[in-house]
């Protein structure tokens, strides 16, 4: 397994920060980002980092076990999570907490995305689920996450925000970008009293495309 360096993890984290941010994904100091470097070692976000702000003296270096490799602050609180997604789901080398409005709109009224709307929820997301509510930077939320973190590529957190993963951490943005954009229309739909979910023949179509764009594994999601 191919991982990126130091100096790659640091500036992808930097640079996510500033996109999340200048898109209106994250505020004040919400959520954080992790990125893999080894089979053993990550880099992530300091407890009480501003994500539109970084600098790599906000970024922490820890195993997955959670102890401090580099860096004078402490992690986030919710390294717990990021840990527990990266030893559920192998594919996994980068994540993104962040609480978007909309997402996490969705988040709060425990509406998950049952049913495909938009082609690339199933090209890009899979199904989104909302994970049961548990008490931020807790081991429970960690642990809220487990069935949820292997087939898909997003996760709703019950009042409370929104993960996703990839491969990268660009690619973990773009999928935290496309989930923000859905839960939009989505909102526009219910607002209009209508909306016109793909069937589960359509829906397992695009799985399949995603299988084939190494989105997901073969697993029958639909």
């Amino acid at each position: 397994m191919i991982y990126c360096s130091d100096r790659e993890a640091i500036d992808s984290i930097i640079e996510t920060g500033r996109q999340l941010y200048s898109q209106g994904l994250t505020v004040g100091t919400d959520g954080n980002i992790s990125c893999l470097v080894s089979d053993n070692a990550l880099w992530t976000t300091a407890t009480g980092a501003r994500k539109g702000f970084l600098t790599q003296d906000w970024l922490v270096k820890t195993d997955l076990q959670g102890k401090i490799l580099e860096g004078s602050r402490a992690p986030s609180s919710e390294l717990k999570m990021h840990l527990c997604l990266y030893r559920h789901n192998p594919r996994a080398r980068a994540v993104v907490h962040t609480h978007p409005p909309f997402s996490t709109a969705f988040a709060a009224a425990h509406l998950s995305f049952d049913d495909m709307l938009l082609a690339e929820e199933g090209l890009y997301l899979g199904h989104v689920q909302v994970a049961p509510y548990a008490t931020p930077g807790t081991d429970a939320l960690a642990e809220s996450i487990i069935p949820f973190c292997r087939e898909n590529n997003a996760v709703l957190l019950a009042n409370h925000g929104a993960v996703t993963w990839g491969k990268t951490l660009s690619e973990a943005c773009a999928r935290m970008e496309t989930l923000e954009r859905s839960a939009r229309i989505r909102y526009y739909c219910l607002t209009m009293g209508k909306a016109c979910y793909l069937s589960p023949e359509e829906a397992a179509v695009l799985h399949q495309k995603g299988v084939k764009l190494g989105n997901f594994e073969g697993f029958p999601s639909f």
